[in-house]
């Protein structure tokens, strides 16, 4: 599955890249976060609970980050644990580009994801999945521009 998008955000280039890499601003974004520990500048871990169609089940994953393009662009890889439900893993690679006294956020992301998810179907997953990461990204473009603006 491939998920490509991207969203201005209020704010300068350095004030986008350091939300996202503060723990506290991302488990405000991202849907069912339930915790984020950062384990280091590059890893994190991370409890979500997330209902896709019929299956509810909380996630236990980590994440690692790239930062050898910072500011200006980044990658992550992540894998996590549903249980019976199943697993995801995938990555995505970000692009940060200054635009308009603001910031053009880009993203492209590819996950696999297998267990009783997968057999739900894939264009129930895929539409999950553009849902999630729109909440997520519409929520931190919000608080990042809230932020700069205050």
């Amino acid at each position: 599955m491939e998920l490509k998008d991207e969203i201005f955000i209020n704010a300068p280039k350095a004030t986008v890249y350091a939300a996202l890499n503060d723990p506290g601003i991302l488990k405000e974004c991202i849907p069912g976060c339930e915790e984020l520990i950062q384990h280091s500048p590059t890893e994190l871990e991370a409890k979500v609970v997330l209902k896709i169609g019929p299956v509810k089940a909380k996630f236990g994953g980590t994440v690692t980050l790239d930062t050898d393009g910072a500011p200006d662009a980044f990658s992550l890889a992540g894998e996590g644990q549903g249980g019976a439900a199943g697993f995801a893993r995938g990555g995505a690679d970000v692009t940060l580009t200054e635009q308009d006294g603001g910031t053009l956020l880009s993203y492209e992301a590819k996950a696999e994801i297998g267990g009783k998810i997968a057999q739900l179907g894939s264009r129930l997953i895929q539409g999950t999945a553009k849902k999630l990461s729109a909440k997520f990204f519409e929520s931190f473009a919000e608080k990042v521009g809230a932020r700069e603006e205050a």
